[in-house]
């Protein structure tokens, strides 16, 4: 048996009874290869020689079932796939045994420990606070919960081990900035593109990738109003046009018209006609030269919405703004109304 990587991934070739073969793992994880090749070996030597499996439940082994099943059940894209691998990763130690003898008990274990091991860590590794990476485990305990389903479906477990274990308590990232912490941010931006783009975020609370993806046909400037299409929460919605984003969307319709190789491009956000992919580079450049650390695109999106609730806009409309498919999203802004309503009756109360 031998792996070696071809390309960005892992890839693992052997010989049976003078044939070759050759399989790609689909990882660039060395560890995982080295678990996925192992389980494609056996496979093929059961396959080759047609042994039976004499005893069901030891064939049921959670690693086997897991890379050789259930991932290439999903169907997933690779992008989604290396940051699944990336936490799958951490079952190999504590999942090492047979599917029906994995209890609740181990999962909670599981838990703990990972929370143990988080909160470890250095405080300002990666310019995040561990306390914020709890939600990584729950992104895991997620994981194993759909995987333990997809095992009851094909007959392996009667019963789903996580489904008695509570998520863990995560600390809410609600990162916001001032108004003069925004004009040091667009100020710092080195390109006309990154200042639009982060600019945009914030007066509509767009996803980047809602923001990267947005045509032209989608922009109503005479209306007022922009279609947000294709969202994370498969629904569509709609988002009106203030004067100052009517400005900086016409501005740019009058550089695109202006720009005979921009005229044909759809996304309103693009690079030279071509469809920008992404922009964290420029980002956090713009963040440097604005001396503002800790700070994610994402946090662009609570922003807009720390701006809604504090100008009087109501929990229901904020969510209907940013995209919100359950009450509990919007709730976490809850601790600004106070303020707001304090506001009012001040200024009643004069």
């Amino acid at each position: 048996m031998r792996i070696y990587k071809r390309g960005q991934v892992y890839w693992c070739e052997f010989r049976l009874d003078n044939k070759h073969y050759q399989y790609s793992c689909k990882t660039k994880d060395k560890s995982i290869a080295q678990e996925i090749s192992a389980a494609i070996y056996a496979d093929t030597i059961r396959d080759r020689f047609n042994i039976p499996a004499k005893n069901k439940a030891k064939q049921n082994i959670f690693k086997d079932i897991l890379y050789k099943e259930y991932i290439k059940s999903c169907n997933i894209a690779n992008s989604t796939l290396k940051p699944m691998l990336s936490r799958i990763k951490h079952f190999n130690i504590f999942f090492d045994k047979e599917i029906n003898s994995i209890s609740e008990l181990d999962i909670k274990n599981f838990q703990i420990a990972r929370k143990l091991e988080i909160m470890n860590l250095p405080k300002n590794k990666n310019k995040r606070e561990p306390e914020i990476s709890l939600k990584e485990i729950n992104h895991e305990l997620q994981i194993l919960n759909n995987f333990f389903n997809y095992c009851i479906k094909k007959g392996y477990i009667d019963k789903n081990p996580c489904s008695g274990v509570k998520k863990l308590n995560e600390l809410s990232r609600l990162k916001t900035l001032s108004d003069s912490d925004i004009k040091k941010l667009i100020a710092g931006a080195t390109n006309k593109l990154t200042k639009d783009l982060i600019t945009f975020l914030i007066f509509t609370g767009c996803r980047k990738g809602e923001a990267l993806n947005l045509k032209w046909d989608d922009v109503d400037l005479q209306n007022d109003v922009i279609a947000i299409k294709g969202t994370k929460t498969k629904y569509d919605r709609y988002i009106p046009i203030s004067k100052p984003l009517k400005e900086l969307l016409g501005g740019i319709e009058k550089e695109k018209e202006q720009v005979d190789k921009l005229s044909t491009c759809k996304y309103v956000f693009n690079d030279d006609g071509r469809k920008l992919g992404d922009f964290r580079r420029s980002f956090h450049t713009a963040c440097k030269n604005a001396e503002l650390k800790d700070l994610r695109i994402h946090d662009l999106r609570h922003v807009f919405a720390s701006k809604m609730v504090m100008g009087g806009t109501s929990l229901y409309i904020t969510g209907e703004l940013l995209g919100h498919r359950t009450t509990q999203m919007t709730k976490r802004y809850s601790h600004l109304v106070p303020e707001t309503l304090k506001k009012a009756v001040d200024d009643i109360f004069k």
